[in-house]
């Protein structure tokens, strides 16, 4: 799976949710997530550091989504082709 296909399963599974919620709450939900990503690796607990990556990629693939961003597109621009 590649970048473009995670961030259309998040669209079709949560924009509605997502957009109900608005982009603050949503970008709130991400940054909780990335303190349970934080406390993890102080624990360095591989299980939780693997579910909470998930769970950071998912929420910044939302936040993309309502802010109607590409996000492999604008990783490539940034970063170069892959």
């Amino acid at each position: 799976m590649d970048i473009k296909e995670a961030q259309k399963i998040i669209r079709e599974k949560y924009y509605d949710r997502d957009s109900t919620r608005g982009l603050y709450s949503t970008f709130t939900w991400f940054v909780e997530e990335v303190g349970e990503l934080a406390e993890a690796l102080i624990k360095l607990d591989q299980n939780s550091i693997e579910e909470e990556l998930a769970d950071v990629f998912a929420w910044l693939l939302s936040i993309a989504n309502l802010v109607n961003i590409d996000l492999a597109e604008a990783f490539k621009r940034k970063y170069g082709s892959f």
